[in-house]
This record gives structure tokens, C-alpha cells and sequence, in this order.
């Protein structure tokens, strides 16, 4: 059917509208609406939002097809509410040629779960010593303006400064991975008194700190804009909040675990745990609450890190770094910022799509839900409540943090221009 009729929705939480979709577009919202032969969505009681976009997601094809593949990763994205999500360049080959992104661009739009725009290597191979083909991938078909050699900090300064100095040509943006190498060589969790505890090597807050301070010290010597991943100190905050006064073009991305989760889970010694960058405490925990919902924090991204069962399943030092997050993303975000009141659903959609989509410049996704506009939406049913059950999820990975934990929310519907690619919670 070409029109759709979502009844009674709370559109980014406000008063019970409908909205009419008709094709790709949203033809009308208001109250009473009909149109003959429309397909019915009864949204009671739901919260409408924009289609999430994520600026950082790993779908980590091509070369690592047994962790995720578009395909796999694009439908989490759709079970989460998502739209859009940006694809890291750490696949194998790296995708730092105008080749390589166009590869990832085209499957995403083959597979049609969401679009899926590819970022940019800063540097060849994620080496951090020679520029990549920044311009060639921009002019490519898949259209490059985010490039990040994210799992690898630019630590050299110079190279960051050119990165910064060629994008700020066609207005392109760097989302640094900022985590000084020599500070965290054997760095397993946080470092601070749980790791002290358990002996185990700590990663300083100021490995993080430092990068931040002097890529924002960078960006505004060069007048280009820069965008740190992941941020996950108090300290770090501080320096953005800082940067940000001094009117220095710099935004800043939260996860959902960094939200929520803190090192004292270390001490079981479960590798689910285990994430670049490490839990902090619950110090920081409160501060990057405080800061997504003063603005200081830009957006959150959820940093889906998808790994085989294998390579969580070994000892805590063996095991690599990431979680999944797609599919809970929005989940711990009403948990940890809608129900203690430091957001209400106009800020989420603002943290979750209308501001990463002007970030990474997304076309037609984070644009108001209103009459003329690409229906790209998402449908959360927010007084749902469940435990998180793993073997469930779309995504061809199952290393959650959340697996048993009761969160809140469920995603109900997703649509694409207008097309379902989740309905009544199942993919189409």
C-alpha cells in the first residue's frame, strides 16, 4: 500500500496527532485524519519520533562478515529505531580508497534496512602516517564528508592538523578516536581503584583528555570542524565545554553503555564488559549525563561493535573490545535520561537524529515530522518494560552488556521513505 496512517501517536512526545505517509513523503499530520484504502497503524499511547541516525557504527564488511555484515547490521539498525547509521572505516581492506566506500555504500543500498552512509580512514591503512584519499572519497558516489581512523587515535599532530586543514575545504568533519597510545600500552580497564583492586593494567582519563585538548586547540588554529568519539570523562567534558565557549567548531558523541555502565562490573571479570573506551565511574557516569542534557554533548552514538562468540568467550585479556548497541541504544537512553528527567523525547530526538544528521550531513533524515518531509520515523512503545534477551537480536553478534537486565521502551515501527522495515516489532 502507498499510504499509511499512524493514529494517535505522540509526536516527539507532545499531544496524540496522526500522520498520513503517502509514498516516500508525509502528506499531513494533525488530528482526525482518513485517506481511503490506507493501511492503519494504531500508535495509542506511542512515542513518534524522527528515524534515529547513529554516526558510529561498525558493520565491519568487508573482511569480518563472521562479526557483522551490512545486511545483519542494517536490520539491528532497523529493530533499534534507526534510519541512517554511519559505517567506520576499520573493515579489512580499511576503507580509506573511494573503492572501498563506494563497496559499502552500494550494499546498503542493495540491502534497503537503512541507509547506510560509509566514513572515511583518516590515514592509509589506519597507520597514522599518511593522509587517505580524503577528497577522492568525498567526490566518489557515496558522497564522504565524516572520516575517522576510529579504534586507532591520529596521534601525530601534524597529520591531524592537515586532516583538519584538507576537509575544512568541502566543509567535511574528523571524528577522532582520542586515546594517547603511550599512555594506555597494556591498558585493560579504567584506571583507578577498581583496577588497582583487581591488578589489572589502567587507562588513565587523561589519555583522553589530552588528545581532546589539543585536537579543539587544532580545530580552532585551522578554523575546521572536529568531532570526538566516544567521550567518556569528566575531564573531557570539561575541555568540550571550554572548547565550546571560545566558539571552537567542536561536537561530541556519547554511548549508551558510557550512560549507564561503570568499572565496578569489571570485577567479574566478564569480557562483555570490556570496551575502547573502558567504563568509567559513576562520577563520570553523572557528568556525561549532565552534559548530553545541557548540550555540551552533542548526540549519542552507540558505537555497535559487533564480535564471533569466540572472541568474547576467552579470559578478560584475550578478549577484544566492543558491545553491540543498536538494537538497545534507545532503550537505555529513556532509561538513563527520559525516566530520571534530564531529557524528555524532544531531546532524544534532537541527541538521536536531528543533530547527528547535521553533523554527518545525512540527507533527509533528522527533518521535522511535519507535512512535505521524507517519512523517515520510528515508533517506541515507552511504557514497555523486558529483560534484554540476546537471542533475539537481528544482528549477526550477541555481545551485549544488557543481556537479562530490564530495560524500557520497545521499538514498535520503523519506516524507511515511507516503507516499514520493522512492523508491529518485526522486520519486513
Amino acid at each position: 500500500m502507498s499510504k499509511i496512517l499512524i493514529r494517535g501517536a505522540k509526536v516527539l512526545g507532545g499531544e496524540p496527532q496522526d500522520v498520513l505517509i503517502d509514498g516516500e513523503t508525509i502528506e499531513s499530520v494533525g488530528t482526525g485524519l482518513s485517506a481511503d484504502g490506507a493501511q492503519i497503524v494504531d500508535a495509542e499511547g506511542q512515542i513518534l519520533l524522527p528515524g534515529l541516525v547513529d554516526l558510529h557504527t561498525h558493520l565491519r564488511e568487508p573482511g569480518r562478515e563472521d562479526s557483522e555484515t551490512v545486511l545483519t547490521g542494517t536490520r539491528a539498525a532497523a529493530s533499534g529505531g534507526y534510519t541512517a547509521v554511519f559505517a567506520m572505516a576499520n573493515t579489512f581492506p580499511v576503507a580509506d580508497t573511494a573503492g572501498v566506500v563506494e563497496q559499502v555504500w552500494r550494499l546498503g543500498k542493495e540491502h534497503g534496512y537503512c541507509d547506510v552512509q560509509p566514513i572515511g580512514a583518516v590515514t592509509v591503512g589506519l597507520e597514522g602516517k599518511k593522509l587517505a584519499e580524503l577528497g577522492a572519497m568525498h567526490e566518489s558516489t557515496a558522497g564522504v564528508t565524516v572520516f575517522s581512523d576510529d579504534g586507532k587515535c591520529v596521534d601525530d599532530a601534524v597529520i591531524m592538523r592537515r586532516a583538519l586543514e584538507y576537509v575544512k575545504a568541502f566543509g567535511g568533519v574528523v571524528a577522532q578516536h582520542a586515546q594517547e597510545p603511550r599512555l594506555t600500552e597494556g591498558a585493560q580497564m579504567n584506571e583507578g581503584v577498581v583496577s588497582a583492586e583487581l591488578g589489572l593494567g589502567g587507562w588513565p582519563a587523561v589519555a583522553e583528555e589530552s588528545i581532546i585538548a589539543r585536537d579543539v586547540l587544532l580545530a580552532e588554529h585551522v578554523g575546521s570542524r572536529v568531532h570526538i568519539c566516544h567521550l567518556s570523562t569528566a575531564g573531557s567534558v570539561e575541555i568540550v565545554r571550554w572548547a565550546k565557549s571560545r566558539g571552537i567548531d567542536v561536537t561530541a558523541e556519547v554511548t549508551p553503555h558510557h550512560l549507564l555502565l561503570t568499572d565496578e562490573l569489571v570485577r567479574s571479570y566478564n569480557p562483555v564488559y570490556k570496551v575502547n573506551p573502558p567504563l568509567r565511574t559513576e562520577r563520570d557516569v553523572m557528568a556525561l549525563r549532565e552534559a548530553l542534557a545541557d548540550g555540551t554533548i552533542d548526540i549519542v552514538a552507540t558505537d555497535h561493535a559487533p564480535h564471533p562468540h569466540e572472541d568474547k568467550d576467552c579470559e578478560w585479556a584475550a578478549a577484544a573490545m566492543g558491545m553491540v548497541g543498536l538494537e538497545t541504544a534507545l532503550s537505555v537512553v529513556q532509561e538513563t535520561m527520559v525516566r530520571t528527567g534530564l531529557l524528555d523525547w524532544a531531546g532524544v530526538a534532537d541527541r538521536m537524529s536531528f543533530t547527528p544528521a547535521r553533523i554527518g550531513r545525512a540527507e533527509g533524515h533528522g527533518r521535522p515530522v511535519s507535512a512535505g518531509e521524507p517519512a523517515n520515523l520510528t515508533l517506541v512503545d515507552p511504557a514497555y518494560r523486558g529483560a534484554v534477551d540476546p537471542a533475539g537480536f537481528a544482528s549477526r553478534s550477541r555481545n551485549t552488556p544488557y543481556e537479562g537486565r530490564e530495560l524500557p521502551g520497545r521499538v514498535t515501527h520503523t519506516f524507511l521513505r515511507g516503507r516499514a522495515t520493522l512492523m508491529d516489532g518485526k522486520l519486513a
